[in-house]
């Protein structure tokens, strides 16, 4: 059994389209007008989409009343496939609020340096094979 239903999955399924959409647009517009010298275009794309997470966030909570629907469409679907790292920042700023540096912290760094690692442990298993 699903924990989503149908109309759960077709939201998450659209917004994700849409998401991944835009990151691939957004992405190549911004690297083709700022050259390659360091990856604006995922620079561009993670910074506007915390903003746009935030804004969301806000809101969804504020005018919607903290809708799932909007939540799957939006947050989940289109966001998670435009960014993930913004779900990471706002996760990492919901334990400062709350006032858990140390978590905060360990969240910051477990996912920075671990991310990093595993990468390159990635890179270095599939160069294996």
């Amino acid at each position: 059994m699903s924990a989503f239903s149908p109309r759960d999955l077709v939201l998450l399924a659209v917004g994700g389209v849409l998401g991944t959409f835009a990151r691939a647009f957004l992405s190549q517009v911004i690297t083709r007008s700022y050259g390659s010298w360091l990856p604006w275009g995922t620079i561009t794309v993670n910074v506007l989409g915390c903003l746009l997470f935030g804004l969301g966030w806000s809101l969804i909570e504020g005018k919607l009343g903290g809708s799932v629907a909007a939540k799957f469409l939006v947050l989940t679907g289109f966001m998670g496939a435009f960014t993930t790292f913004s779900t990471y920042m706002f996760e990492t700023t919901v334990l400062l609020q709350r006032s858990q540096l140390w978590l905060a912290a360990a969240n910051f760094l477990l996912q920075n340096a671990v991310g990093l690692i595993s990468l390159v442990l990635g890179l270095a298993l599939g160069r294996a094979l």
